[in-house]
């Protein structure tokens, strides 16, 4: 399986509609988990985030919400910031344009911060056209790849040394199949970035502040 574990500038330029990466030189990181909220994954993930006092933003897919409301509140009792995966996980290339829509704005009722994440990073020009009215799009500047299992969680960590750096977008999923990955990088990367001086931040859904 081929991704970019660090998105090119040029490629981040050339699809500049879409949030990357956060435009400062603050020592900032915006850690992002995507998929959940599952009980079996997320309260782990939110007791390393609190160990370093960390915010992060959560792509939560809306049937999740529905299933475990409870591990809903934990998060956002944590001070995270939920924003929006679909309802359903969808594929954008595997639907019509508004069936996704509908889809996406399905979750929106349950999270309403207009943050949103394509699953999969698939999306339609049409889907993107008629979304980018209402929503932030964020993708990522730096990929973990804890959804690979062929990759050795000892590599994912070199990488994510190698490649986070100030204004970061990273991309982590809180779900079951990702834990014997993210169990492993996630606590490397807080605790290495904290010990250069980075702070953790959830993605502000009201700033201009943006890496386009």
């Amino acid at each position: 399986m081929f991704y970019p574990f660090k998105v090119p500038h040029l490629a981040r330029l050339i699809l500049g509609g879409f949030i990357w990466k956060i435009n400062h030189t603050e020592k900032k990181i915006y850690l992002t988990f995507d998929d959940g909220p599952v009980p079996e994954a997320t309260p782990w993930v939110l007791r390393q985030l609190e160990k370093y006092d960390a915010r992060a933003t959560f792509f939560c897919v809306g049937e999740n919400i529905d299933k475990h409301p409870h591990t809903y509140d934990l998060l956002l009792k944590a001070g995270h910031t939920p924003a929006n995966h679909t309802y359903n996980h969808l594929r954008g290339t595997s639907v019509s344009t508004q069936e996704y829509l509908d889809n996406v704005w399905k979750a929106e009722r349950l999270i309403g911060t207009r943050l949103f994440r394509p699953p999969y990073g698939r999306i339609t020009l049409g889907e993107y056209r008629a979304l980018k009215k209402d929503f932030r799009i964020v993708l990522s500047d730096v990929l973990i790849g804890d959804f690979d299992p062929s990759k050795k969680s000892t590599l994912l960590t070199r990488k994510a040394f190698n490649n986070i750096d100030d204004g970061s977008i990273v991309l982590f999923h809180d779900s079951i199949k990702t834990m014997p990955r993210t169990r492993y990088v996630l606590p490397s990367v807080l605790r290495e970035f904290s010990e250069q001086g980075y702070t953790f931040c959830a993605l502000d859904p009201h700033s201009d502040d943006l890496y386009r």
